[in-house]
């Protein structure tokens, strides 16, 4: 575990510790959260039709690997706001103390990170608000200006990442057979696409054109992982908790009348309601120890998005005991729906044929206060922004009747979103 000095300086001495204040703004002041986010200061976000935090600067940061991540995280985030002076002049959640984290998907390999931004401006509603971060109280006043806008990246080309479309459907027929005989009953498979323009990719440009483009969705960056997710891990607030779980998919092919077929189709897929129901269970039974009541609805609804159709279901519950929204993350991680079923049987498959590093694709990604309360998705429909270089991320799953060119064709489905926010 490394640590941006929030517990101390390597040598033993405590950090001092952390100063915060939150005032409520003037909603009209931030109508575009995305459009404060200065160039080069490590930007932040967590936003949904306009509401959400974004946040920049760092004035304290973990970064941790390994099985222990979460616990490290956990720890970390424990003793950092226990040690905070806070004065919280709004009292929603995500005032006060903030963090986000993005964490890999994987034991190992994979770096995680959790950040406590120096600024974060928040939205909820008709109300706003403001968050200064900093070691004394030199840093409480700070104005709200829009940035300069970013420029799009020019001459991006996009290459093959890991595997080819023929390699990897190779390994989804792999994957068929073994489910076939009984080896597990679903794997997700992912694979990824490269991208490099032809200077440092700034990332606020696919940042705004995500949330342009998929309002419905919660757009994040983190630490370089960018991207768009239609799947909320898990958000704890005020003693309930919810998860939207998101398994089946179908492409849309941009005909209204078209795509109500497909949807109605999707909704009677044996094979999709199957992959479906995995995933619902691997929540509700990751869930189930955490609340003294849970909601499980007995049938998905179809999720309708610009590109695709997915099956979905909202899971709810009321909390039981004091864990936060990152703990229940990890009791989540990995769902059936981004791992398989049975979990350990198919992350196990997954790092024998899969063939790349997932780094922190379809990891928890979000958000948490000092509170505990916080929203984390999955990582999806997502990429890794590194200079010039943009690693995009798609996934499918996997199940006995499972054809490869119909799941690689779904992958290419999966890309649109950020390679559409790269042009």
């Amino acid at each position: 575990m490394t640590s941006g000095g929030a517990i101390g300086d390597g040598l033993g001495a405590p950090a001092p510790a952390l100063v915060a204040r939150t005032v409520a703004i003037d909603p009209a002041r931030v109508e575009d959260l995305l459009a404060l986010l200065p160039a080069g200061e490590a930007p932040v976000t967590w936003v949904r039709r306009g509401e959400g935090l974004v946040g920049w600067g760092r004035a304290a940061e973990l970064r941790t690997s390994g099985p222990g991540r979460f616990e490290d995280a956990s720890q970390w985030w424990t003793s950092t706001t226990g040690r905070a002076v806070v004065r919280d002049e709004v009292g929603e959640p995500g005032t006060g103390l903030v963090s986000f984290g993005t964490f890999a998907f994987a034991d190992d390999p994979g770096d995680s990170v959790l950040v406590v931004p120096a600024v974060v401006v928040g939205r909820r509603g008709d109300r706003a608000w403001l968050t200064t971060v900093g070691r004394g109280l030199e840093h409480l006043e700070h104005p709200l200006v829009a940035a300069d806008a970013p420029a799009a990246p020019t001459g991006v080309t996009f290459t093959d990442g890991s595997l080819d479309g023929e390699a990897w459907m190779s390994v989804v027929a792999d994957a068929v057979a073994r489910i076939g005989r009984g080896d597990l009953e679903k794997v997700v498979l992912a694979r990824d696409l490269v991208a490099t323009a032809e200077s440092d990719v700034d990332v606020r440009w696919p940042l705004r054109r995500l949330a342009a483009s998929y309002p419905m969705c919660w757009t994040f960056h983190v630490d370089g992982m960018v991207g768009a997710t239609p799947e909320m891990l898990v958000r704890r607030e005020r003693g309930l908790v919810t998860s939207r779980v998101l398994a089946g998919t179908i492409r849309r092919t941009g005909d209204d009348e078209r795509d109500l077929a497909l949807a109605a189709h999707l909704a009677r897929s044996s094979k999709d309601l199957e992959e479906h129901e995995y995933a619902v269970r691997s929540v509700a039974d990751a869930l189930g120890p955490h609340c003294s009541s849970m909601n499980v609805p007995e049938a998905p609804f179809v999720l309708h998005l610009p590109n695709v159709m997915h099956l979905a279901t909202d899971v709810a519950g009321v909390v039981q005991d004091t864990h936060s929204s990152l703990d229940l993350a990890a009791a989540l991680h990995p769902s059936a729906a981004v791992g398989g079923t049975p979990t350990a049987d198919a992350v196990a498959l997954i790092a024998e044929i899969e063939r790349m590093d997932r780094g922190r694709y379809a990891g928890p990604v979000g958000w948490m206060d000092a509170g505990g309360d916080g929203e984390w998705g999955i990582a999806l429909r997502s990429a890794e922004v590194t200079g010039r270089t943009v690693r995009l991320f798609a996934g499918c799953g996997i199940v006995a009747d499972s054809d490869p060119e119909a799941e690689l064709a779904e992958a290419q489905a999966k890309f649109v979103p950020v390679r559409d926010a790269l042009s």
